[in-house]
């Protein structure tokens, strides 16, 4: 095998590895699941490949977290949020889902503004809802 032949399939395993790369990092970057995700930006610090993704339905706050083998994730049923607390940076803010159980709140880093404020609006109005809109525990 000549030298130029090398090089070239070299360069060939170079590009191979590179577009296995970026497909993984694509895959990993989608939304896990339907309804209302909110994607953490690329340029905060730990979410430049795979960014962390909160999922917010009318019964639960879910935290994913994709990993390159597997995934984390970590869920609140809605009854049991106790305050969500957002803290606003220059260009990016942090959204703190605190638990009544007493268990580590779910932090969210490096969400857009506007996205940190529908998550707490979102999670207010799903609260009322299950609630019965009186502050009451439905019966």
């Amino acid at each position: 095998m000549s030298a130029e032949e090398t090089g070239l399939l070299a360069g060939v395993f170079v590009l191979a590895l590179a577009a296995i790369f970026l497909f993984i990092v694509w895959r990993k970057g989608r939304p896990f699941s339907t309804g209302d995700i909110f994607r953490a930006s690329r340029l905060s610090a730990g979410n430049h490949l795979l960014p962390m993704q909160v999922l917010i339905t009318p019964s639960s706050v879910v935290q994913y977290k994709p990993r390159w083998i597997g995934r984390q994730e970590e869920s609140i049923h809605i009854a049991h949020v106790a305050s969500v607390k957002i803290d606003t940076h220059l260009l990016l803010s942090d959204v703190f889902i605190e638990t009544s159980g007493g268990s580590h709140p779910i932090r969210c880093h490096g969400h857009h503004k506007g996205d940190a404020i529908r998550m707490k609006h979102l999670i207010e109005e799903y609260q009322t809802t299950h609630y019965g809109g009186g502050g009451r525990p439905a019966s």
